[in-house]
């Protein structure tokens, strides 16, 4: 990831973890409504049976664009990492679904929040579970380590996702499942869009477009691809998050309206051995 748009990232996380611990809130991106009840992208994803038994700071700092721990096939013993896990909200649910026999990893980049989601398992005492410092294009685990790759619109943050898919397909064992909650693109971008760094962080301007999503998942080595949508964003939504940022949405509205939406993206490693280590 190029430094501009890393440190960008990191910083405005930084600060979103930083107002969740001082109870400011959890506004993190350019928009005005980013993390905020009325925030069309992050509201709404988790019900009260979840969120009632986790810290209340796991669940404010939530950033993220669904819910993969309810959509994802999580089973007693299995391994789980979570591709830049914030305060912690998946990683505590996923541990909970895999039991004390299993194990979910967090990882991410910023200090805040890793800081945060050690806090928020404390509170919610879960140990089996371990946050890692580190970037999604370096995972610090091994080949064929885990069993399900989550993430919650995050790869679209890295400006290098070939390599996060590389990076998640390697850690996989065979047979891993790879299942995220992104933003995808259908169409065309606004070029406006592309280039504000401050959108990159809210997870719009770093969108895949869904045919490129599945083939930068082909070229990783992955298998049975498939994206559910899990909500579509009209142009009022897009009105809200794009709020600030100096673009004139209803002149951009053909190329807006419908064609950001929120997915399920799910993908299978082979069960085939693929390496000397493959089957270890």
């Amino acid at each position: 990831m190029p430094e501009s748009i890393r440190e960008v990232v990191k910083e405005k996380y930084g600060e979103a973890a930083r107002r969740v611990v001082a109870g400011v809130g959890n506004s993190c991106c350019g928009g005005a409504a980013c993390g905020t009840d009325i925030d069309p992208i992050t509201r709404d994803l988790y019900d009260a049976s979840q969120t009632s038994i986790l810290p209340e700071q796991a669940v404010k700092a939530s950033l993220g664009c669904g819910n993969p721990t309810a959509l994802a096939q999580l089973n007693p013993g299995e391994v789980v990492l979570d591709l830049g896990s914030g305060g912690g909200i998946d990683v505590l649910l996923s541990a909970r679904r895999v039991g004390p026999t299993g194990k979910a990893y967090g990882l991410d980049m910023t200090d805040d929040m890793l800081a945060l989601a050690r806090e928020n398992q404390k509170r919610a005492g879960i140990e089996n579970v371990e946050f890692l410092k580190g970037e999604i294009e370096n995972i610090p685990l091994p080949d064929n380590s885990v069993d399900v790759v989550i993430s919650n619109c995050v790869i679209n943050l890295s400006s290098d996702k070939d390599r996060v898919l590389r990076e998640a397909y390697r850690v996989l064992k065979p047979g891993g499942r790879f299942a995220v909650s992104d933003v995808v693109v259908r169409g065309d971008v606004p070029a406006e869009i592309r280039r504000s760094l401050l959108l990159w962080v809210g997870c719009i301007a770093g969108a895949l477009g869904d045919q490129e999503y599945v083939s930068k998942l082909t070229q990783a080595g992955f298998e049975s691809i498939e994206i559910e949508p899990t909500r579509v964003y009209s142009l009022e939504d897009a009105r809200t998050v794009l709020a600030g940022q100096g673009i004139d949405v209803d002149a951009l509205a053909p190329q807006v309206e419908g064609k950001f939406i929120s997915a399920f993206v799910r993908a299978r490693k082979s069960a085939a051995c693929c390496g000397p280590s493959c089957c270890n």
